[in-house]
């Protein structure tokens, strides 16, 4: 969490070092991403930036509870729009996220790099950070669906959905790096995502 301090900052300043720490974590690893280079960036003296966060690792967390507010922020808006079946609703959901990383390139970057498993320690921490938080905004968004179809007991199958698109995202990460654009990335993501439904759809549904 931020000192007291940075939040005394006027906006435009405050902005500048947001701004700087997404570019430079975007671009590279925690590891590889220098705090020298946030600091020219964002144009502020080089002693400055650790009055205003403990350490890197502040930082970082820091940008990163940023972005995954703005991407909530933008898909609780979506919330209202899912209508339909718990599959049809797991398509929508994916597409309207992915138009937010389309939107917002560098935090998708970022986004990408967080939650890609290095084995290392700030890969663990971050995983365990937010894991609650996902959790529960998953839950929320298969809240909207129509059940009755199904022939197990909801919780039940949301539990199944839920390890099977875990399971696909981290697979489906490690490749990612392999397309062009992130046009490309949704394409193929969609249509793989399409293929994994319809299996579902075929063993949980009436």
């Amino acid at each position: 969490m931020p000192k007291k301090l940075f939040y005394q900052l006027d906006i435009d300043k405050r902005n500048r070092i947001t701004d700087a720490g997404l570019i430079e974590f975007a671009q590279y690893s925690y590891n590889e991403a220098s705090t020298n280079s946030i600091v020219k960036k964002a144009s502020i003296g080089k002693g400055s930036l650790f009055k205003y966060f403990v350490n890197k690792e502040d930082l970082y967390f820091y940008i990163l509870d940023y972005v995954i507010a703005d991407l909530g922020k933008n898909l609780k808006e979506e919330l209202p729009k899912l209508k339909g079946d718990i599959f049809e609703i797991i398509l929508i959901y994916a597409e309207a996220e992915f138009n937010w990383y389309i939107e917002n390139i560098d935090k998708y970057n970022l986004l990408k790099r967080a939650f890609s498993d290095d084995s290392s320690s700030i890969y663990k921490k971050t995983v365990e950070r937010y894991k609650l938080t996902g959790d529960s905004f998953y839950y929320k968004i298969l809240g909207y669906s129509e059940t009755q179809a199904l022939k197990w007991e909801k919780e039940k199958v949301l539990n199944v959905l839920k390890w099977v698109l875990e399971g696909f995202n981290a697979k489906f990460i490690k490749k990612a790096d392999q397309y062009s654009n992130i046009n490309d990335i949704k394409d193929c993501y969609l249509e793989e995502l399409k293929k994994y439904i319809e299996i579902l759809k075929e063993g949980l549904c009436e």
